[in-house]
Order: C-alpha cells, then structure tokens, then sequence
C-alpha cells in the first residue's frame, strides 16, 4: 500500500513518527521524508508531508530547491527568517502561516535568526496541476481560543490563503475540557487528518502532543474536546 488507505481510520502515534536529530535540527516526520521511507507512510490522500521541527537559534536550512508542491508552515515557536528566489525576504513569526507554492521551480532558505529556538509545522501537499508558476504569501493568524481560524481555503473565506488544490486548513484552540464544534461543511469533505500540536485530546479517539488522525469524513464525529492541559491542533479537510 503505497498511502494509508482514507477509507478507514488511520491513526499515527508520536512516538511511532519518524525521526531525525541533528545537533541545531529536532524534527519528526509523520510520513515518509529524506532518509525515512517507508511505503506505508507516503501520506495520506494529497497530504504528504508533516514535519514538527525545532530548530537552534542562529541556525536552519540553507538555499535549496523545491518544485510542484504546496508547501505550507505554521509558525508555532519563535521566528524564521525566509529568503527565496521569487525575491521574498520574511521573517515568519508565531502566529503565521506561510503558503509557497514551488510550481515550476523555487530556491529558498529558512534560517532561526534569533537568539532562542523555533518550532514550526511545515506541511507538503500535492498541487492539482503540475507546472504552475512559483508563488509566495505570508499572513498573521491570531489565535481564537474556541474556535476554529481558518488557514487554508479555496474561496479564501474570512480570509484564508488559497493553495493549487482544494483543501481546507484549520487551527483550534481549546482551553481546558472545552469542547469545540466541528466547521460548518465539515461532513462533506473527502477524507479528513487532525494533527495535534500541543495539549491533549478526545476526537473521539484520545490523541496527544505529536499525534496524527486520518478519518473519512467526519458526520459521525463527535466534537473534540480537550483535556485538562487544554489542545492546539491543525484539522486538513482533504479532496
């Protein structure tokens, strides 16, 4: 099986990632990434890739290329600066999300240019079409304990990015216990993928730091809701 199948519940521990340490890397892949294979954990659907990476201070990943994929980062601790070859200099804080599309062929770096380490989630997803032209946006995303903000999606609605495939991208925080309502239209997508930043989580399966969910749809679902530690997670709606 090259993709866990989107038809069944998929569930993706921790501890079970895959996982690279350098001395300035800390990073765990949920699916299959560099020297990590295994044809199992390709991804799931159009989604291909969630790396959880804290990075040293003063250092990070130097020029190098990309090409057809949407690449996606949410800032979750600290900063990254961004430099690439469609001319884009950022800093990416906590709080925002960055959309790049690789299209045709994209050259860039992200270096912790702090004194302290960053976090960031950053997420591979297949274009719809291949060839497009490179493209880049950055936004802030402030948190909204009790709801869901939407990061990605393909209308841009209150004012999500838009990427070259129609998913739908959310973050929610919950305080502690608090049960949070699935987004409105939720049941009709294709196949769903929570991923839990922080805290911990009854979805209805208990999830925690680090875990990953893949279900078919979520009509049956009830809501999620936190534990006493409170949840930070990414829910994918994916075609």
């Amino acid at each position: 099986m090259a993709t866990p199948a989107v038809n069944a519940p998929v569930f993706r521990p921790a501890a079970e990632r895959f996982h690279s340490q350098l001395d300035w890397l800390d990073s765990w892949h949920s699916f299959s990434f560099a020297g990590h294979h295994d044809p199992a954990w390709m991804g799931f659907g159009p989604l291909r890739v969630i790396n959880d990476d804290r990075i040293a201070a003063g250092r990070g990943f130097g020029m190098h290329p990309h090409r057809d994929m949407e690449i996606i980062t949410v800032m979750v601790e600290g900063e990254l600066h961004h430099r690439d070859s469609m001319g884009h200099a950022e800093v990416l804080r906590a709080g925002e999300v960055q959309r790049m599309s690789a299209g045709t062929g994209v050259v860039h770096s992200e270096i912790n240019g702090s004194d302290h380490p960053c976090r960031l989630l950053q997420i591979w997803i297949e274009p719809a079409s291949l060839g497009i032209a490179p493209d880049y946006e950055q936004r802030p995303f402030p948190a909204r304990p009790g709801a869901w903000t939407p990061l990605l999606d393909p209308q841009r609605r209150s004012g999500a990015m838009a990427i070259h495939r129609p998913v739908r991208l959310w973050r929610g925080v919950l305080d502690s216990g608090q049960s949070l309502p699935w987004p409105e239209g939720l049941a009709s997508a294709g196949a769903l993928w929570l991923q839990l930043i922080n805290g911990a989580l009854q979805a209805p399966w208990p999830l925690q730091r680090g875990d990953g969910l893949g279900l078919n749809g979520a009509a049956a679902l009830e809501a999620p809701r936190a534990s006493a530690a409170g949840a930070d997670l990414l829910l994918f709606a994916l075609d």
